[in-house]
C-alpha cells in the first residue's frame, strides 16, 4: 500500500468529507468492483470515479456540514 492510500484517507477524513464519498474513493483507488445498485449512492460514485483517477477533484462537493 502506497502513503498516497493513506495520506489521503486521513485528508479527507480532516476536512470532514462525507463517508460515502471516502469509501468510494478508497475502492476506486484499489480498483474493487462497483458495489450492488441498491446500495449504490451519489457519494460513492463520486469518490469511486475520483479514486480511480487518484484525485480528489470533487471531493469539496462532499464535504459534511
Amino acid at each position: 500500500m502506497t502513503n498516497t492510500y493513506y495520506q489521503t484517507i486521513s485528508t479527507l477524513e480532516k476536512q470532514n468529507v462525507a463517508r460515502d464519498y471516502i469509501t468510494g474513493w478508497a475502492s476506486g483507488f484499489l480498483g474493487n468492483p462497483k458495489i450492488e445498485e441498491q446500495r449504490l449512492t451519489e457519494g460513492w460514485a463520486a469518490g469511486y470515479e475520483d479514486g480511480k483517477e487518484n484525485t480528489t477533484e470533487n471531493s469539496s462537493s462532499w464535504i459534511a456540514r
